[in-house]
């Protein structure tokens, strides 16, 4: 299975810290937060990577290369500008292949299991779930019997770790933003959306103070 890992958010949450490097070359433990997403992909197998950028992207290409370094092989999608979630990916699609794909947002750290992730037959996404952050104790999906569905019950946060199969962005023309929510809320109507709680180690770096946070965690922990 291929991955992707979403690396052209412009974090404006971030600023200043974002304006001259972009957010997943940010450090955390003494390495950059994207390079923690690659080491734990290249642990689970997964070897063949996608990441797109935008906003100063150029630097993500100089820092990751072609990601010999850590045994895998990484191919870029760059976006003049940022095209959201879902248009990043459909717009990555020719280098991810007619297979499902892993998907991980740049921005968080997690210890889930890459190795354990699949999408069942028939389906349309699998994503995973985790409890709901302080900033975000509203969350976004309900999982009931191994379906995700858009229920105002029972919700917890999409992680930003999923599995898609490429016919999920048929909908989305090439080079054209949009959005990956409304695309995932079509196919739960078609209870073609599984999904899994994750209860272990999950954050959402997404402000200089979480960010600080981590690092003095991964410090501590190293």
């Amino acid at each position: 299975m291929r991955a992707m890992i979403l690396a052209a958010g412009r974090g404006e949450r971030m600023r200043p810290l974002t304006d001259y490097t972009p957010k997943p070359l940010l450090m955390a433990g003494g390495k950059p937060l994207i390079v923690w997403h690659i080491e734990r992909l290249a642990a689970a197998g997964i070897t063949e990577l996608v990441i797109n950028h935008a906003h100063l992207g150029q630097q993500i290409e100089d820092a990751l290369g072609d990601g010999q370094q850590w045994q895998v092989t990484i191919r870029y999608s760059a976006e003049g500008t940022a095209l959201e979630t879902a248009g990043g990916i459909a717009y990555a699609l020719p280098l991810l292949g007619d297979a499902p794909f892993l998907v991980v947002n740049g921005d968080v750290f997690t210890d889930i299991d890459y190795a354990s992730l699949a999408l069942p037959t028939g389906k349309l996404a699998h994503l995973v779930m985790v409890d709901n952050p302080p900033q975000h104790a509203a969350g976004d999906f309900a999982l009931q019997h191994g379906l995700v569905l858009e229920s105002a019950a029972d919700r917890l946060t999409f992680s930003g770790v999923g599995v898609y199969h490429p016919s999920l962005f048929d909908s989305v023309q090439h080079g054209q933003s949009a959005k990956l929510a409304p695309l995932l809320k079509a196919a739960m109507q078609q209870q073609r959306v599984t999904g899994q709680h994750h209860h272990g180690l999950w954050h959402d770096i997404g402000t200089p103070e979480r960010l600080e946070q981590l690092d003095h965690w991964l410090s501590k922990k190293n």
